[in-house]
């Protein structure tokens, strides 16, 4: 009886013609490469620093700035280190940003409704707004508010009066503000505790309305939460936490409330009508991708316009505009770095300003940039949790 060995069907693959073995070589050999080139180039870029005295260091933070800074919203003077300089411009940045965002969103909502308006002359209306906007360039539009309104405004004794009151000259514009009085800790520390009770039965009532299915009225309890601790706090207070600080006019200027530099002012205004336009455009999208079903079904149950809107199509055209909505907050962000033609100081502004005095080019401009990085980071990622939230989840 004979034993078969078994034939081998193919020849074993040499190691020079693998692919497996060929890929896995290039991807090592292009990695070298690259770390290679890399290194040679900080290499050589950091010598380069050092041969010219100025080495990639950042002990110039520490040193006096020397200049001043017209608005800041912690204490500063130009006997103050670079550090805080550039912390006054981190500030003055976000400031600007938040305000911005905060106004453009229900801007360009508005605009956006108007523009699917039925009505003629209300959709005309919006439709030039956007196009204007769109089609002109920021830095146009900031030159445009500062040098051609704010600085043609009357001198502040011959000040614009609007309700409020608010008065508006060369100087800005000057806003009644409520202050805080010796008792208003008190009502502070009973809003904040209210708006976190509020907060926290709003998330759990309305996850037991959900895995339970029994109504909760989370919506209901929560804004009753809101409202009771503020009112609790405004009588264990004394009735008056708060005071209407008005401006008024002392001489050559205007004394008390809240001022808002022409600087700030055309900067704020600029950005927030330039993005408006484009989130308009986001909104209407938004708007437009709910299948008309939908709205159709609600009308059919009896629901009124405004609730329509409210409870039906918003809600679903937030899962389509938040990611594009996103870029456009971050476009405001980094176009607040334009403030430097009109003279706001911020975080770029400064950034320039620290250059000339110390010295130190590339190191300030890595601070900025690293800084804008890391606001563009942050702002994503807050607003990437709550898309993930307010997607539909497949089951």
């Amino acid at each position: 009886m004979s034993i078969r060995t078994p034939t081998r069907n193919h020849q074993e693959i040499p190691l020079w013609r693998d692919e497996r073995v060929l890929n896995a070589a290039a991807q090592i050999v292009s990695t070298v490469v690259i770390v290679g080139l890399l290194y040679w180039g900080i290499a050589n870029f950091l010598e380069i620093t050092r041969q010219r005295g100025m080495p990639l260091t950042y002990g110039f933070l520490d040193d006096p700035a020397g200049f001043p800074i017209t608005e800041s919203y912690i204490p500063y003077t130009p006997t103050m280190s670079f550090g805080r300089a550039f912390t006054v411009g981190l500030i003055n940045t976000l400031v600007v940003s938040v305000v911005g965002i905060l106004l453009s969103t229900p801007l360009g909502l508005f605009v956006a409704l108007a523009r699917l308006s039925t009505n003629w002359l209300v959709n005309k209306i919006a439709l030039a707004y956007i196009e204007f906007h769109r089609n002109i360039p920021l830095l146009v539009l900031l030159f445009l508010w500062y040098f051609g309104v704010f600085t043609r405004l009357p001198s502040a004794r011959d000040s614009l009066t609007l309700p409020g009151p608010i008065f508006v000259n060369q100087r800005g514009l000057y806003l009644t503000w409520p202050r805080l009085t010796e008792t208003g800790g008190i009502f502070v520390a009973f809003l904040v505790i209210g708006v976190i009770l509020a907060v926290v039965a709003w998330i759990v009532l309305r996850r037991i309305r959900e895995t339970q299915g029994r109504e909760t009225y989370f919506g209901r309890i929560s804004l009753a939460i809101l409202i009771l601790f503020p009112l609790i706090g405004w009588f264990v207070s004394g009735s008056e936490p708060l005071r209407l600080d008005e401006p008024s006019l002392q001489g050559f200027n205007f004394r008390g409330g809240l001022r808002m530099s022409p600087e700030f002012s055309a900067l704020v205004i600029g950005l927030t009508t330039y993005t408006a336009a484009f989130i308009a455009e986001v909104f209407r999208a938004g708007i437009l991708a709910v299948r008309k079903g939908q709205v159709e079904a609600a009308r059919a149950l009896g629901l009124k316009n405004n609730q329509v809107l409210g409870m039906i199509v918003i809600p679903q055209a937030l899962r389509v505009v938040i990611p594009p909505l996103i870029s456009q907050y971050l476009n405001l962000t980094k176009n607040s770095s334009l403030a430097l033609i009109i003279g706001y100081q911020e975080l770029f502004a400064i950034g320039k300003v620290t250059i000339n005095q110390a010295g130190r080019a590339v190191p300030v401009f890595l601070m900025v940039m690293a800084t804008y990085l890391l606001l563009s980071l942050l702002t994503s990622w807050l607003l990437n949790i709550y898309n993930k939230r307010v997607q539909f989840i497949e089951r």
